[in-house]
């Protein structure tokens, strides 16, 4: 069971549903990466603190999988020397060293990160509240820190993926994993234009008796938006908590969910939910769990995520 709590507790740290910080999110999403890493490289991270690298990095451990699925995604995998245990992607992460956060308090292991002597350790801002002290361990130690602001929207995602496409000089391995995500995101979205039906979509982060769901200011709202169907909580914002009864008067036509790695069955457990066989996804079967690496994680294959909810909302447009 404490398990289960702490792969979803994951799930919504990478979502950025605790300890964020909003304001920062904001200011460091518009940065760029246009410009050709020089070295000595100085860029400021989510702390506001200035970073500096005396050169490229050539060892790095990833304190959340999304950021090592960007450094993969770029070309720097054979750099990653830890990643967490819930990395799972790409499958080289297999046989990388793991570093720890599968325990009760979801911390890393400082001792170990320190005894590997990584140039950069990539910590990511949602984690803040729990791993300050850590990273502050390791930056007396002298590693360098760098943590990737947490993402609000897909563009800050294109920022994120620029950001540390700069740090680790991979400029144009980055600019072009964000281009490919852009012209395929533009492709879902046109082929879903012109359909004459938009579907209220009700999306579960997680269930009861605390469901959690995302509004306005979110990535996923985004990705709800993009295929142009409906989300029942569009006019909330952020990562929030919601009351079953209005998830339930909303009568959404597709409900989705993100969380059956850890439920068994959990498609078959939502159909059975008490007061909620009225809802017009209940009545016509249209309840799917989706891939949460891909719709969680801010990462390039949210593109993946995407299409996963294009298939859903639209089966008879993406088969």
């Amino acid at each position: 069971m404490k398990k289960i709590l702490s792969s979803i507790i994951i799930v919504l740290l990478c979502l950025g549903v605790f300890g964020c910080n909003n304001e920062t999110s904001k200011k460091e999403a518009n940065r760029t990466a246009s410009e050709n890493a020089v070295y000595p490289l100085s860029v400021k991270d989510a702390t506001d603190k200035k970073i500096v690298f005396k050169e490229e990095p050539k060892k790095i451990i990833s304190l959340i999988p999304s950021n090592t699925e960007i450094l993969f995604s770029i070309g720097e995998g054979d750099k990653v020397i830890g990643v967490t245990d819930f990395d799972n992607y790409p499958k080289e992460v297999e046989s990388i060293d793991k570093v720890g956060g599968n325990n009760a308090d979801m911390t890393f292991n400082v001792e170990k990160i320190i005894s590997m002597q990584p140039d950069l350790v990539l910590a990511h801002e949602s984690s803040l509240g729990i791993s300050a002290d850590g990273l502050e361990q390791l930056k007396q130690a002298g590693i360098t820190v760098f943590v990737v602001p947490n993402a609000e929207s897909i563009d800050d995602v294109y920022a994120t993926i620029l950001e540390v496409g700069k740090i680790t000089h991979k400029e144009d391995q980055s600019n072009k994993v964000v281009n490919e995500m852009k012209e395929k995101l533009k492709g879902i979205s046109e082929k879903t234009a012109n359909i004459s039906t938009n579907p209220l979509v009700w999306l579960e982060i997680s269930g009861p008796p605390e469901i959690y769901t995302a509004g306005k200011g979110t990535f996923l709202d985004e990705m709800i938006t993009i295929v142009h169907a409906k989300n029942v909580a569009e006019n909330e914002k952020g990562w929030i908590m919601y009351n079953e009864e209005s998830a339930i008067k909303a009568n959404p036509d597709v409900i989705l969910t993100t969380y059956g790695d850890y439920v068994p069955n959990l498609e078959k457990v939502v159909m059975a939910r008490k007061n909620w066989h009225s809802v017009n996804a209940i009545k016509n079967k249209r309840v799917f769990d989706i891939n949460a690496d891909t719709t969680s994680r801010p990462g390039p294959r949210l593109v993946e995520g995407v299409e996963e909810i294009a298939k859903a909302v639209y089966p008879e447009v993406f088969k």
